[in-house]
């Protein structure tokens, strides 16, 4: 089985700015590349990488890239396009079109001031633009307003494949409203089948990082595995920042105890195959990484 972590960080505050990465970030706070997560990746088995965009400029996308060519396991890289400037937007995606590593588009839409942001007339005409460019997004939210936005940003772009990043973040360590007002939002957004999710950076909604279990987590990816079902949902371990959360080795075995009572198809799915048809893989991309696994 060709395993692929569909959401994966690197990052380097002396090539791009991150305006979110300060001290409060130890010990991610500095450089943090591929070459370093590598152990964990081969002990997971994990074959393949999405790598996704940490900052809304081309300083970033452009580190990414030379991860992605430097490291056969990078299959796919998540860039950032300035949706809400389309001419800007169209020259990047027309000079981002050369190289098959660029799967998807990605902003950070939870930092914008503007809660509505990725709802305003400029954002819209930005990701029509993804769309015919045959890009996905990814819809990073934080708050429930956010993940309400899903089912109108399907249904005014049909033809936009969309995974939510961190199926989310479910209320991980709340009660029971709070769980039960989530799976009302998550629900809504999966109805429409173009609409993906990941199985990602589950951490809890207050206090530490690491302040998780996986029976925690447990009622969260089985509601997401009903909803959603594994053909629509894909494995992420969201290093660096799983580091904070106790290591990508704990999210790993998390996952893998969670999916379990899947049957091998299932897992296949959750583990790489959605993601592979949802980003649409290069073939030879993920044929050098099995070797490069090997």
């Amino acid at each position: 089985m060709t395993v692929v972590d569909a959401h994966q960080h690197v990052w380097d505050p002396e090539r791009a700015r991150y305006d979110w990465l300060g001290p409060e970030m130890a010990p991610i706070d500095g450089a943090m590349g591929f070459e370093d997560v590598r152990p964990a990746l081969e002990a997971a088995g994990v074959t393949a990488t999405v790598l996704v965009q940490a900052a809304d400029n081309d300083a970033d996308t452009d580190h990414m890239l030379a991860a992605a060519a430097a490291h056969p396991e990078v299959v796919g890289v998540v860039a950032w396009v300035p949706l809400d400037d389309p001419d800007r937007a169209r020259v990047r995606l027309a000079e981002l079109a050369g190289d098959p590593h660029v799967v998807g588009v990605r902003a950070l839409v939870h930092e914008m001031p503007d809660p509505d942001w990725i709802l305003r007339p400029e954002a819209r005409r930005g990701l029509e633009l993804v769309a015919e460019a045959g890009l996905t997004f990814d819809f990073v939210t934080s708050s429930p307003r956010a993940l309400a936005q899903v089912p109108e940003l399907a249904s005014r772009h049909p033809e936009l494949r969309l995974v939510i990043d961190h199926l989310g973040k479910p209320p991980v360590g709340g009660g029971r409203e709070e769980h039960t007002a989530w799976r009302k939002l998550i629900a809504a957004a999966a109805h429409d089948p173009q609409v993906h999710a990941k199985l990602s950076g589950l951490y809890p909604a207050q206090g530490p990082l690491d302040a998780w279990t996986t029976g925690q987590v447990r009622p969260f990816v089985e509601d997401a595995l009903e909803l959603f079902g594994p053909d629509r949902l894909m494995y992420g371990g969201d290093w660096p920042v799983s580091v904070l959360a106790g290591g990508y080795g704990r999210s790993w075995e998390a996952y893998g105890e969670l999916l379990a009572p899947l049957g091998s198809g299932g897992r296949a799915a959750v583990l790489g195959g959605t993601a592979a048809r949802f980003y649409r893989i290069d073939a030879t991309l993920l044929e050098a990484a099995r070797h490069a696994a090997v």
